[in-house]
């Protein structure tokens, strides 16, 4: 990493390690509470303020950082924001800015919640999804341009990122699709005599199936706990697998949420800011009110904390090991594959008329000639969508 930004050392002096929580908090607390446009947004957006803002990373430090995490389970922007806490301040830390970027979105999921239990409905938003969703596409776009500069380096990465992509529609699972496009450069470098007898180190959490089966008879907080942290523990994938979780868990085997409700928490998740994960906050409160949502924001995100810490001093042994360089390599290029699905995927959501692609054009000028905080761009579309639909 950049010297500015190394583990933390025994010299440096509490009063240093203080203000550097305090820049962490405020940092992940705005991202927290601005980052709309689900977890390639938030990647990117991370990637303006760590990248390009402050130049504690360059792109290659960051894209290891993105491949290490797409390697264990948990939701990716969290865990990428974890890995910048960890690396800044220590476990202090790590600790500081997942909790603050977790914050503004579990506080907003929760004031959702309530107001669906007490009414029977969830608020509006699609005002300022129209809005937000082509901005989000722009950063989107730029950050797959300025990380891919650096993580295609020839012609059989290009290659493997556009495969990537184009099996994503086929529905071939995201996790096939990381591990194999870095055994797949593992190969190919192999192949052409690049080899290495060093290892390398995945740690995958064990589920807990077993004690969970034991204890569903009846909605407790114990059960609710145990659910979701073995969904933060073995989820791999999108906000769409999430959902899959959620459906085999809390509606087929418990019978605790119908069809509906869950559709209600996905989307909620989805249209706040913040991490997806927070789907887990709104389920919560519909079963044990704010306790419950407490227990299960806890659960779904603790994980995460906890794999961030033990995996992120391994990866500059990843980078020191030819072999797992390789793969390393290859899940970087592979995760931008998937970005770059995504991408598509949103923008059918986003454009759906005259106006949004234009939003989508002026943002990417904006970014790439100006240095407007991604923050300020966000607002601004939610903005332009208040006044499309309720001054016009």
């Amino acid at each position: 990493m950049s010297d500015r930004i190394t583990p933390l050392k025994n010299e440096i002096s509490p009063s240093t390690i203080r203000e550097r929580l305090r820049i962490l908090a405020l940092l992940f607390l705005r991202l927290g509470a601005t980052a709309f446009g689900g977890p390639a947004a938030h990647i990117a957006m991370l990637r303006d303020e760590v990248v390009e803002k402050r130049r504690w990373f360059d792109d290659a430090n960051f894209l290891d950082l993105l491949g290490a995490t797409n390697l264990i389970p948990g939701p990716n922007s969290t865990e990428m924001a974890i890995h910048v806490g960890y690396l800044y301040a220590g476990w202090p830390g790590l600790l500081v800015s997942g909790a603050s970027f977790i914050l503004p979105a579990a506080v907003i999921v929760g004031g959702v919640a309530w107001g669906y239990v007490e009414f029977g409905s969830t608020p509006q938003v699609q005002w300022i999804l129209y809005g937000i969703k082509p901005v989000a596409i722009a950063l989107i776009i730029k950050a797959l341009l300025m990380l891919g500069k650096r993580a295609i380096q020839s012609f059989s990465l290009a290659v493997l990122g556009i495969t990537v992509t184009m099996l994503y529609f086929l529905n071939v699972s995201e996790l096939i699709l990381l591990f194999g496009g870095g055994l797949v450069f593992l190969l190919i470098r192999s192949l052409t005599g690049s080899s290495s007898s060093q290892t390398a180190v995945v740690l995958l959490p064990l589920p807990l199936s077993e004690l969970l089966n034991q204890l569903r008879q009846s909605i407790d907080l114990s059960v609710l706990f145990l659910t979701f942290l073995k969904i933060g523990s073995v989820l791999y994938g999108s906000g769409y697998v999430l959902l899959a979780f959620l459906h085999s868990d809390f509606v087929s085997r418990l019978g605790w949420l119908t069809n509906q409700q869950l559709i209600d928490a996905v989307a909620v998740g989805q249209v706040t800011p913040g991490p997806v994960f927070t789907t887990a906050t709104f389920i919560g409160y519909l079963l044990a009110g704010f306790p419950g949502a407490i227990l299960a924001t806890t659960a779904i995100f603790l994980p995460s904390f906890l794999l961030v810490g033990l995996t992120n001093p391994l990866i500059p042994r990843l980078r020191r090991s030819a072999w797992a360089k390789h793969i390393l390599d290859g899940v970087n290029v592979a995760a931008l594959g998937l970005m770059a699905a995504v991408t598509i995927i949103l923008s059918r959501e986003a454009f759906i008329d005259y106006l949004t692609p234009l939003i989508t054009m002026v943002a990417l000028v904006m970014v790439f000639r100006t240095k407007v905080n991604a923050s300020w761009l966000i607002l601004g579309g939610g903005l332009l969508g208040w006044i499309r639909f309720y001054i016009f």
